[in-house]
């Protein structure tokens, strides 16, 4: 049997090589996440600035509707297929920050009097990751916590597809000869429709947890 030094020394020395390990993960989680907002970002530039000159040319005739409704089509399907990407690389990302909260807590048990130097968490919970990532976890919903989902990248790109979302059945409106109040009505009905059923379904992906991210090191 090792002496104790030793075998405290080997078992940092896993620790640290698992931390590197999920710390590598993370940056190729991120990398995923920026390249698949700027692919949907430039397919809608390139949208906007076709129809722009299809506009320029047909002066929003019939011509542009009947083109107009197709790509912002295709627009709204990258941009919803992007959403809920990102949704699955953030549930990557909550795994990860779980998994270097228990290798803390790994840390701590070895070094107890190392506690005061950590300021992110050592417990994998719910609060414990929330900790880690920067969010204070308060009773009840707060204004920040409501006022922090647009800042993320499913957030924002959420209230750009519902805005694709409201000018495809404003331009349908328009297709039906509808009136100018009635298109801005089809509009706003149409951007509201598409935030909440994307505000939905991104609930719903996060309140299953897997068995193994299930609080192994609850926080007292």
């Amino acid at each position: 049997m090792p002496p104790a030094g030793k075998e405290s020394s080997s078992k940092l020395q896993i620790l640290a090589t698992e931390h590197w390990s999920i710390l590598a993960t993370r940056t190729l989680t991120y990398n995923e996440s920026l390249s698949r907002v700027n692919i949907f970002l430039a397919i809608l530039s390139g949208a906007v600035i076709a129809l722009a000159l299809v506009a320029q040319a047909d002066h929003f005739g019939a011509a542009f509707i009947s083109i107009a409704i197709p790509v912002l089509s295709i627009v709204l399907f990258t941009g919803v297929a992007t959403i809920a990407r990102l949704t699955r690389l953030n549930q990557d990302d909550y795994r990860w920050v779980i998994a270097m909260n228990r290798l803390r807590h790994g840390y701590l048990d070895l070094h107890p009097e190392l506690e005061p130097n950590f300021t992110s968490s050592q417990y994998d919970d719910l609060r414990g990751a929330l900790l880690t990532l920067g969010i204070e976890a308060a009773a009840g919903v707060s204004v920040g916590s409501v006022l922090h989902l647009p800042q993320t990248l499913p957030g924002m790109l959420t209230v750009i597809v519902a805005a694709v979302g409201g000018a495809i059945t404003a331009l349908v409106a328009l297709a039906f000869g509808i009136s100018a109040a009635g298109v801005a009505v089809a509009a706003a009905a149409g951007f509201v429709l598409v935030l909440v059923l994307m505000a939905v379904s991104g609930r719903g992906s996060y309140t299953r947890t897997p068995p193994s991210l299930q609080p192994r090191f609850p926080t007292p």
